[in-house]
């Protein structure tokens, strides 16, 4: 047996690319991307993403292998194709945010080190603000224009001043017939993905070929997603390259339908038009769907995975009334995708409605690809009791956490410790059953009186109330309490007050758990991604001082 090792012919590096080949071949014929009035083939799709690649490593361009190459687009076809072509040119794909501001864009591209982003044809202002925010003499990256037949056409003057050539340029002048470079080690960077930075500044996670490639198929068999599938993209491709999904949509054979403004009228009008089956969203984007006045039963059912942030149960509850069959799962930047859901048990079927969505919000279990998932004390690394209750923070350990953060080794050594975790930040309580459920952000949990109280369970309680859109619970300073819960809320319509959604908590929650103050906004902030930025929030309630009836 010590005689058998890996050799050649079994030690291909894994990466997620190889998926195009073969659903060329396969799928060939069958439609790949469809975008308002236009559809591509997978046979077109292939030779689309080979042809740019090609261009990409061509002379007028010299894309090294391990340089960075950025994207800055919606889920538009190009967007789609860039998560195979790049890679397949040994570059390093960097989705980029579409909603972030001119400075932040300017910070990731000088950190990224850049060379070279595509951009769609309605972020061009927004690119040319970040690149003029370079310091002098800074190294700037070259600009590819991506046009869109469907949207207001560039002056012809601004695109020769300010960018190297149109998207389509490149794919045209590419080889069809190009031998995409292959990783020599699985172990190579395929992307670069920029956390949120809900709790703090954007840092870079660098993901490997073989993590995309365990991701991705851990993510199909977890979903059971079968073969042609039509996918609607409603989950922005920048957040997390798609949970995956770029990739496995193509491993599968499956259609992708791309869209730019993600509304509810329209993702039910693209449902209706192409028989969508599947389709992933934050909690915020179930919020959308179900909230609109005269919604109707779908006329089928489409499978919607949600993770992101715990959903409320009330939220769920309303989904999955429309005929939307609701997953739920669990996945940061840092895993590229989900590695946690709540893999469903046929005997819950017989339970109320409440009690399913009540065991929906849960997080769950790992992934069949996923090696452990554990809730610790954070300071002696003991496991929590299995019991709902005790408290700890969530550690992951699987292949395909990130490789680190980029130019960070103190804050890659800070999270990926020498005992073999991969530290979250999250908060969360591991069920009897073995179930996770996440309660929070260690950043967010609110400390009363010496009590622990969970944010999330608060707000859990406010989205049962039928006034309720929009709803997120922080500490605000008090001087008796040390904190008290604030809630900042948006209401479906003007009309409920703030002693009403008190009273409304006092008869669902503990005394010590009921916001002390509630705050009604039009809108809650939010990141490009969907998430509530509650640093933002935590800000505003400190600026508030202290609440003057923290002893009631």
């Amino acid at each position: 047996m010590e005689q058998l090792k890996p050799r050649a012919a079994n030690s291909s590096p894994l990466t997620p690319l190889n998926f195009l080949d073969r659903t060329a071949t396969v799928y060939g014929d069958c439609a790949s991307i469809i975008y308002n009035d236009t559809t591509y083939t997978w046979s077109q799709t292939h030779r689309r993403c080979l042809q740019l690649a090609s261009s990409l490593t061509s002379s007028s361009l010299a894309i090294l292998p391990g340089q960075v190459v950025s994207v800055l687009a919606p889920n538009v076809p190009a967007m789609y194709e860039l998560q195979f072509a790049v890679p397949m040119s040994g570059a390093i794909l960097n989705n980029l945010n579409t909603r972030l501001d001119p400075r932040t864009i300017s910070v990731l591209l000088l950190h990224s080190e850049s060379k070279l982003v595509f951009v769609d044809c309605l972020s061009r202002r927004l690119i040319l603000e970040a690149l003029s925010l370079f310091p002098d003499g800074s190294a700037r990256p070259r600009l590819v224009l991506i046009t869109d037949q469907d949207e207001p056409a560039e002056e012809a003057s601004l695109l020769t001043l300010d960018f190297f050539s149109t998207y389509e340029d490149l794919v045209g002048k590419g080889d069809p017939g190009f031998q995409w470079i292959r990783p020599r080690s699985e172990w190579d960077p395929a992307v670069l993905n920029y956390t949120s930075g809900t709790t703090s500044a954007p840092k870079g996670v660098v993901h490997s070929h073989r993590g995309l490639f365990v991701v991705t198929l851990a993510s199909l068999i977890d979903w059971a997603v079968p073969k042609q599938p039509v996918y609607l993209w409603a989950l922005p491709i920048f957040h997390a390259n798609g949970w995956s999904f770029p990739w496995g949509i193509a491993a599968v054979g499956g259609t992708n339908v791309c869209f730019r403004k993600v509304d509810a009228p329209t993702i039910y009008g693209l449902i209706t038009r192409h028989r969508v089956t599947h389709m992933c969203g934050a909690p915020v984007v179930l919020n959308m769907l179900t909230n609109g006045e005269g919604n109707q039963p779908l006329p089928n059912p489409v499978q919607i995975l949600t993770a992101g942030a715990p959903p409320p149960a009330a939220v769920l509850l309303r989904t999955e009334s429309l005929g939307f069959v609701v997953g739920h799962g669990y996945g940061l930047t840092e895993t590229a995708g989900l590695v946690v859901s709540c893999a469903w048990k046929r005997n819950w079927d017989r339970y109320p409605a409440t009690e399913r969505a009540r065991l929906k919000s849960r997080q769950g279990v790992r992934t069949a690809g996923f090696t452990e998932v554990e809730v610790v004390d954070p300071d002696s690394g003991r496991r929590v009791k299995r019991d709902g209750s005790e408290v700890g923070e969530v550690v992951l350990r699987g292949g395909c956490v990130m490789l680190g953060y980029l130019k960070d080794p103190i804050g890659t050594a800070k999270c990926m410790t020498e005992e073999g975790w991969f530290f979250t930040g999250d908060v969360g309580v591991m069920h009897p059953d073995g179930y996770l459920e996440i309660r929070d952000r260690s950043k967010d949990v609110i400390i009363s009186g010496g009590e622990n109280i969970s944010s999330v369970e608060v707000e859990s309680v406010l989205y049962g109330h039928p006034a309720v859109n929009e709803a997120a619970v922080v500490a605000r300073p008090d001087e008796y309490w040390g904190e008290t819960p604030c809630a900042f809320v948006s209401l479906k319509q003007a009309g409920t007050t703030e002693k009403e959604l008190i009273e409304f908590c006092r008869a669902k929650m503990p005394r010590y758990m009921v916001p002390k103050t509630v705050v009604f906004k039009d809108e809650l902030p939010k990141t490009s991604t969907g998430k509530i930025q509650k640093y933002l929030l935590r800000e505003s309630a400190k600026q508030m001082g202290s609440s003057k009836l923290s002893r009631l």
